[in-house]
């Protein structure tokens, strides 16, 4: 079968399974409303960054972005609907392609939209403090946002595929990045910028410090991605369905 077809029945999956677009609205609601929120009580701090200040609402945010993933294609391991998804593409490889491209692309479009929306409704509680962003700044945070929203679903998408299980994905994940990251980010120092999430963050700070710009940030969270969907996709050519 070819490409196009495989991706259009993928893409009916996502549509069509509530709690996928959930996912993405909740990605949305959720990121917007915590930068709102920032918005109003960072610029009493003198030492806070804007920029991030206006994006911080992605941290709980992405925790929407990595279940959106991970439910995607958790949802062929149940019932069988796997075995039956292979029946009509045999090409495993050409199927997990279309999987990932079905979870990327509504991915980086609701991380683009809520990254705007995210700025535009903290500036309003920023005040004259958002003045000081120039336009190239907030254009680079709005793109880097949006892809490592993308990265970090696509990150949770190869784990379930490796694992073979959505819960077992959202149990590593979750308290990962919850707890596990802040606490190394305090111990280990220049460590923790390359973790996944740590790195791809770096790219909505204004200022930043350290090994990693906002871009080699990316770059960093993007081979972790690559690395997950590697062995995803090999979990899915050579194991039973």
């Amino acid at each position: 079968m070819a490409f196009a077809p495989v991706l259009h029945s993928e893409w009916l999956k996502i549509r069509t399974l509530r709690s996928l677009p959930g996912a993405l609205l909740a990605l949305f609601a959720v990121t917007t409303s915590f930068s709102a929120l920032a918005g109003t009580d960072g610029s009493s701090d003198p030492e806070f960054d804007p920029l991030f200040t206006a994006l911080s609402g992605v941290l709980p945010g992405q925790i929407a972005a990595i279940s959106f993933g991970a439910m995607a294609v958790s949802s062929e391991y149940h019932g069988g609907a796997l075995r039956q998804t292979l029946a009509a593409v045999p090409q495993r490889g050409r199927w997990f392609a279309a999987k990932v491209t079905a979870i990327a692309v509504p991915a980086l479009l609701v991380g683009l939209i809520t990254a705007v929306t995210a700025l535009v409704v903290a500036r309003a509680g920023l005040g004259s403090v958002a003045r000081e962003l120039t336009v190239a700044e907030q254009v680079h945070a709005v793109l880097g946002c949006g892809i490592y929203l993308m990265l970090i679903a696509l990150f949770a998408a190869g784990l379930t595929a490796l694992l073979r299980s959505g819960v077992a994905t959202l149990s590593l994940l979750i308290p990962f990045i919850l707890v596990v990251s802040f606490v190394i980010g305090d111990a280990a120092g220049t460590v923790a910028d390359f973790l996944p999430d740590k790195a791809g963050q770096i790219v909505m700070y204004q200022t930043y410090d350290g090994t990693l710009g906002p871009w080699s940030g990316l770059a960093v969270t993007a081979l972790w991605t690559a690395a997950a969907l590697l062995a995803g996709a090999w979990s899915v050519r050579r194991r039973d369905a």
